[in-house]
Formats: C-alpha cells, structure tokens, sequence
C-alpha cells in the first residue's frame, strides 16, 4: 500500500491519495487551524471502518445467495481523551439493510466481518470494543 498526502493550504488541510489514484480530503478542527474543508482522521478511520465491514457484508450475503437489495451504516464512536491523545473507546456500527434477507443470516454475515474479516475492525478492537445493531427492511 502506498499513501501520499500533500498540503492543501498553509493550515492543516491535506489531500491523500492512494497508488490508484483515488482521493480523500481532510482538514482539522477550527480550534486547531483547520476550516472544515474535509473530514478529520479520526472521522476517517471510523468511514474505514464501516467501508470494510460494508464490502464483508456484502460480499458474504452474496455467497449467501440472499438478495441485497441496499445497505446503510451509521458509526457511533464514543471518543475520550487519554494523556492528551484522543482514543475511541466504544463503536457501534449501526446496520440497515433492505431486501429478500433472513435475519439469522444478516447477523451472521455482520458477525462474519466485525469478528474475522474486516482487517479495519481488526486493528481498531484492540482500543475499543466493536458491537452492532441491525435494522431489516425498515419503512
């Protein structure tokens, strides 16, 4: 993996930018200098999170032969501050799911990416517990 980020403006807003190309903007907070021209790392790494844990549930519900029809995912991070560093302390990644889906084998298929396969959580379990809700096919 190969990341590059550049300075965008004399604060702290930067582009980065992945080895194919694709791009994410982010800035800090107004109390540090930022403007609010992009996301902040810490909202980065939480959007990570819900991208790989979307990618498993999908990729597993397929394999499943069930019929996603569409897939949103709110993050609920509880952040405090240690030593005068922010750490998450507890996420919940709240699911909502519509299609021909049974609900035992949505569950399994979250439980699938937060407990195995997503490489995002994986890394992030060992600060803050990952947990879950699930909303099917609400109206």
């Amino acid at each position: 993996m190969n990341i590059e980020l550049k300075r965008l403006n004399k604060a702290v807003h930067f582009e980065a930018t992945n080895e194919d190309g694709n791009s994410i903007i982010m800035d800090g907070s107004p109390a540090i200098g930022g403007e609010n021209l992009g996301v902040r790392p810490m909202q980065t790494l939480m959007m990570g999170l819900a991208g790989c844990a979307s990618i498993d549930v999908v990729v597993i519900l397929k394999k499943m032969r069930q019929q996603l029809d569409d897939l949103k995912v709110n993050v609920e991070a509880e952040t405090a501050k240690e030593n005068d560093v922010t750490v998450f302390k507890n996420i919940i990644l709240h699911f909502t799911l519509w299609g021909e889906i049974k609900e035992e084998k949505a569950k399994k298929a979250i439980e699938m990416s937060i407990n195995t396969y997503c490489s995002v959580g994986k890394v992030i379990e060992k600060s803050a517990p990952i947990s879950y809700t699930l909303s099917l096919n609400p109206g």
